[in-house]
Formats: structure tokens, sequence, C-alpha cells
């Protein structure tokens, strides 16, 4: 079969959207302390070590073909791969990775400064295999809440073009449940260390996630009308949530901040995650007006209700996400004249279907991330001890820093432990 140009465009795609977990690593390494960048930006690109060879043995395969109990595919019908050999399947499944691996690497920030990395490296094959693999065949691989599965053909197929449910809502839940299990950093509300470090880091996240999200959403289009309007979309959206961010920041705090740039720009990305095929580019606009400026509001939930979501996943993965799915059911367009959102006379049949994905998306993660995480938890341990969290989990858990301060002998896989001795006996060479 010769290679056309569709072929070509998942592919530049996959990678694009491959290229959004190093881009969340500096956008997460840069909201932590100094001490812990380095740990922050470790549990994205572990994420891509493990997700990629569970997806090769059996993730794939999860998500598609003959479902077990409408929940997930068979783990053995295609193991390793073999049966895509000498097919254009085996693209599909290079695009299908990218997406499970940034979706746990999302969730990693919630409990940032404070996670032993074995811990973590347990979590996420089990996480990917129990619940995104899983998920991920029941909006898009014939299962559960399709339209021939038994909550789809019952309430109405939900619209999902691209993950609102199956990565965005699946993580910012899991984000939750974890937070929650591994408690609060010390010093949490009180502790100015914790602001971000390195807010230009962020903002170059930021760009690399923005740039790779039209991959991530345009990826799957059907034809060069739906790729132009997912484009439109992918850039109405955000931009427009930047902006209610920032004017939220400016009348609440009176100050718009770099780092409110740099998440609405996220949050308008996932609030058009699960729309942007079937919404207006005004649509889109609205979408992330109200997506950016809900999304500033919730980040400071997590200090009224008590949990230490360290890099606001659920504000704005689990809002942005529940936001943009459920708009559906109020804007989402006709097709091709019948159905659509109320706001175009659809009636409440797609805002019932989308309603009920995001419940059955909560559940499966809220049930799935507490048994893992707690398993883990009271087995090995998830969470580091006190002093190693004051030292920092950089030095801790990969016995490096990510600054070498001075000459003082802090940073670098040479150092693996730094005395006060050691640290007095380096200032005083540096001032002889």
């Amino acid at each position: 079969m010769d290679l056309t140009a569709g072929h070509v465009w998942v592919m530049i795609s996959a990678a694009m959207v491959l290229l959004m977990t190093p881009g969340l690593a500096f956008f997460y390494g840069g909201m932590t302390r100094a001490k812990a960048a380095l740990n922050m930006m470790m549990m994205s690109f572990i994420a891509v070590g493990l997700v990629g060879i569970v997806w090769v043995l059996w993730g794939y395969s999860m998500t598609g073909g003959d479902g077990v109990a409408q929940l997930f595919g068979n783990p053995f019908a295609s193991f390793g791969l073999e049966g895509l050999i000498g097919t254009e399947d085996m693209i599909g499944a290079g695009y299908g990775v990218t997406f499970a691996i940034i979706t746990v690497a999302l969730i990693s920030g919630a409990i940032a400064d404070r996670a032993k990395f074995g811990a973590w490296s347990l979590f996420v094959p089990i996480w990917v295999t129990a619940v995104y693999c899983p998920l991920a065949f029941m909006v898009w691989g014939g299962g559960l809440l399709s339209a021939d599965g038994a909550v789809g053909g019952a309430v109405g197929e939900a619209i999902d073009f691209a993950g609102g449910t199956v990565v965005h809502i699946s993580a910012g839940v899991a984000a939750l449940v974890l937070a929650i299990i591994l408690g609060k950093r010390q010093g949490f509300g009180k502790d100015p260390a914790q602001r971000p470090h390195n807010v230009p880091l962020v903002m170059l996240g930021a760009a690399l996630l923005w740039f790779g999200w039209f991959g991530f959403n345009g990826g799957a289009a059907g034809s060069a009308e739906e790729a132009g309007l997912i484009w439109v979309n992918t850039m109405a959206a955000p931009a427009a949530a930047m902006v209610g961010w920032l004017v939220l920041e400016r009348f609440r705090d009176g100050r718009p901040t770099s780092l409110g740039a740099a998440s609405g720009i996220v949050a308008g990305l996932v609030a058009i995650t699960p729309a942007c095929a079937n919404v207006t580019p005004i649509g889109a606009i609205g979408l992330g007006l109200v997506a950016g400026v809900l999304c500033a509001l919730a980040v400071g939930l997590k200090y009224k209700l008590g949990f230490d979501d360290s890099l606001d996943v659920v504000a704005v993965h689990l809002v942005a996400g529940t936001v943009g799915t459920v708009a559906l059911g109020f804007i989402a367009m006709p097709v091709d004249g019948e159905g659509g959102g109320l706001f175009y006379g659809g009636g409440g049949g797609q805002l019932l279907a989308q309603v009920v994905s995001v419940l059955v998306a909560v559940t499966l993660s809220a049930v799935m991330t507490a048994i893992i995480g707690l398993g883990i938890h009271k087995t090995i341990g998830f969470r580091i001890t006190a002093d190693d969290e004051v030292s920092g989990v950089d030095l801790s858990e990969h016995a490096e820093t990510a600054y070498e301060f001075g000459g003082l002998g802090v940073g670098g896989q040479f150092h693996p432990t730094t005395t006060v001795a050691a640290t007095e006996n380096a200032s005083e060479k540096v001032n002889s």
C-alpha cells in the first residue's frame, strides 16, 4: 500500500503529541520548587518509557476489537502488535500510544514534591492498564459508551472527539484521588518557597503543549473541511481562555500574571479537546472564555476544601474537561441537519449523553485510582519521608539537582549526598 498524505499527517500528528509530554515536563518542572524540578520532569519522561512498553504488549489490544463485557478489549488479541505488522493499522497504534502517555503524565502534577519515584513508576503501567485503556475502549473502541454499547444505546452516544473524558477527566479525577491519598505538602498554603521557581520554563512548556495540541486534536480529522475547523478551534479556544483568565486576575488580584497566561492556554486546550470538531469558531471562543474564568476560580478550591493538588491538575484538567464535554450538550452543531445541542434545537438528548459519559469516566477513574493508589501507599509507600521532602525530592530520589549553585557541590549526579560539613568545606575553598 502506498504511503498517502493521510498516513503522513497521522504520523506527524503522533510526533507532535509525543512532544507534548516533554512540553508537560517543562510546564510542570518550572512550577515546582528548584529542588524538585528534575523529579517532576522525570515523572513525565518515565511515563513515555513505561506506557510505550505497555502499549505494544497489551495496551493497544485493550482499546479495540472484541470487548470483554463492553469494558475493555482482549489484551491478547494483538499482543506485541504482531497482528499489525504489514498493515496500516500500525500507524494508528503509534498515534494512540501518545495519548495514553500524556494522560498518565498529567496526573503527576498533583503529587509534586512528595512522591516516591519507584511508587510512581509502579502506578503508571497499572493505571494505564486499569483506567485509560478500558475508558478508551468504552468511548472510542465500540464499548459501553459507544452507539452500540449498553449505556450509549440507552442514553445516546456522547461526543468526545479527542479525549475530554478519556484523557482529561480521567486524569483530573486520578490527580484528586492521589492528592488525597498522599496528603498535603509540608507548609501547604503557608510556605512561599512552594511557588513556581522558573516561570519562563512554564511558558516554554505551555508553548510546546499548544503546538502539539494541533496534532492531538487534528490527527484524527476525516476530511480537509473537518481538519480546518479543528485547527481554527484549537487556536481560538485557548486564546480566549487565556484572555478570560487574565481579565479575571486583573480584576480579582490587580495584576495579570504570566503563570495565569500559561494556565489559561492549557485550560482552553483542555476544554476544546472533546468539542474541537463539533462546534463553530464562535462557539470555541465562548467555550474558551468560560473555561478560562472557571478554571481560574477553581484554583482556589484546594485551599477551601483542604486537598493539596500541587500544580492545579484538578482545577485545569478536571474542570475544563468537564466544561468542554458538557458544553457539547448546548453548543454541538447538528450533523446533516439532525441532532445538535440545545442551542441548535437538538433537544436534551445530547446533553444527557454528555453528562452520563462524564459520570462514567469520573466513577471508573475514582474507584480504580483509589484501589491502585491505596494499594501502593499501604505496601511500598507512595510518599517520601519528611526529611527527604525538606532536602528535596531530587536529591533523595535521583541523587542530583537541577542547578549548580556557586560550585558548592550541591548539584549533579556526582554529589548523591550533601552534608553540612561538605558544604562548609566547599565554601571555605571558594572564599580562600
